[in-house]
């Protein structure tokens, strides 16, 4: 029921942080409007980062308490571009992210946000309020805008994080692309079989009966598959969606990650896009840090993990060990397996010629264009692949029901 007062007023629940952008509290105040909610909230001194009109009995305005979606990539490069934006034009960078957080829809984002902005009025620096939310913020945003804010070029800086996150999800939707298909097929070709299995072979099995027929072998594996399918079908769904929890859960741990990310890169046609998606990754985020002025170590600290593979953030890290101790960082590349003559010569050059930012950016961007076409090339493969497929596996079942009653009639017939 509406918790209307006494006046007009409406009863606000609200849920605030201190101006240190620290700690949370929670309460309720009584106006009119939204407008004068916030104000009696920021009266007590706090800063809202949610406010709940008690009057709409809506699903949508309960307290905290359920699930809140992370921040996508997407959704951080529009922040970080609209702040560029602002920055660029004069606007400090207090009331620029007063004017995002009024825009972002995602929850935990907008909270996050609304910390800084305490965060910063409290004395810290941009990178400082980001780097108290490191589930929010990624370390390449945060390094770079530390960098930005150090040299005095944020803006350039929070453009140079903006189209680095908008490459990886060029990325990472080509690649969803180029499985969308397949995955589909599978699911499909999964369900026919169970529904065959589970409706359609039964009914045979009870002609079969009938006909007092001599069942050929493949027709007896399908028989005998038919008889079990109600309890492995539920069983399988039970176990997916048990390891669909649990992998959802412990993907990025080191356990899983130590073998999962190597065969990822061996995977028959798979593999080598995983190899161009991660070297995409590692080039134009290497290239948008050292542009950004963040130093050569540090850098090499972040990219490693956001190729999103173990193998090149292992290769990484140790690359950095090589350089701490003086190495060039060509010859530091050159001595770890995983990274591909292209790489290590461009970075060569750009050593040559000071420019190894650029030199990893040409790079990044032809590892782009290798993603793209491959892709392509398997959207075009696997098209026609899953049909034949598909095909195979229901035609293999309507074979092997149909051909006993064949077997049946030309023996009456004969």
């Amino acid at each position: 029921m509406a918790e209307k007062t006494s006046g007009g007023t409406v009863k606000w629940k609200y849920v605030a942080v201190t101006a240190n952008g620290q700690t949370r509290e929670k309460g309720s105040v009584e106006a009119k409007d939204k407008e004068q909610a916030i104000s009696k909230v920021s009266a007590l001194g706090l800063i809202p980062i949610q406010l709940i009109d008690t009057s709409q009995d809506s699903i949508l305005n309960k307290e905290i308490g359920g699930i809140k979606r992370m921040p996508k990539k997407a959704e951080l490069a529009a922040m970080a571009r609209q702040l560029s934006t602002m920055v660029t034009a004069g606007v400090s960078i207090i009331r620029s992210l007063e004017i995002i957080v009024e825009q972002i829809s995602n929850e935990r984002l907008r909270e996050a946000v609304t910390q800084c902005i305490a965060s910063i009025q409290a004395g810290d620096s941009f990178s400082a309020s980001m780097a108290k939310s490191p589930e929010i913020f990624p370390p390449l945003m945060i390094h770079m805008v530390q960098a930005g804010e150090t040299g005095g070029f944020l803006d350039e800086a929070l453009t140079s994080v903006a189209d680095s996150f908008e490459s990886d999800v060029t990325l990472q939707r080509q690649v969803k692309s180029a499985l969308t298909y397949p995955v589909i097929v599978l699911c499909l070709a999964a369900v026919l079989v169970a529904a065959m299995l589970i409706y359609v072979v039964p009914v045979f099995v009870d002609i079969f009966d009938q006909l007092n027929a001599e069942l050929p072998f493949i027709t007896k594996i399908l028989v005998g598959m038919s008889k079990v399918a109600p309890f492995a079908v539920g069983a399988l769904i039970v176990g997916g969606t048990a390891f669909s929890v649990y992998w959802s859960k412990n993907k990025n741990s080191d356990t899983i990650r130590s073998w999962w990310d190597p065969l990822k890169l061996k995977l028959p046609v798979f593999g080598n896009l995983n190899n161009k998606v991660a070297l995409a990754r590692f080039c134009s985020n290497f290239a948008a840090m050292l542009a950004a002025g963040v130093p050569i170590l540090q850098a090499l600290d972040i990219v490693g993990a956001t190729s999103g593979n173990k193998i090149y953030e292992d290769a990484t890290r140790e690359t950095s060990k090589l350089v701490e101790k003086g190495y060039r960082l060509s010859d530091a590349l050159s001595s770890q397996q995983v990274f591909p003559t292209l790489v290590i010569q461009m970075v060569r050059i750009g050593e040559d010629s000071g420019e190894i930012d650029h030199m990893l950016e040409s790079a990044g961007r032809s590892y782009d264009e290798e993603v793209k076409a491959i892709t392509k090339q398997l959207s075009s493969l696997l098209e026609p692949l899953m049909i034949v497929v598909l095909g195979v596996v229901v035609g293999a079942m309507l074979i092997a029901l149909y051909y006993p009653m064949f077997t049946v009639y030309d023996n009456i017939s004969g």
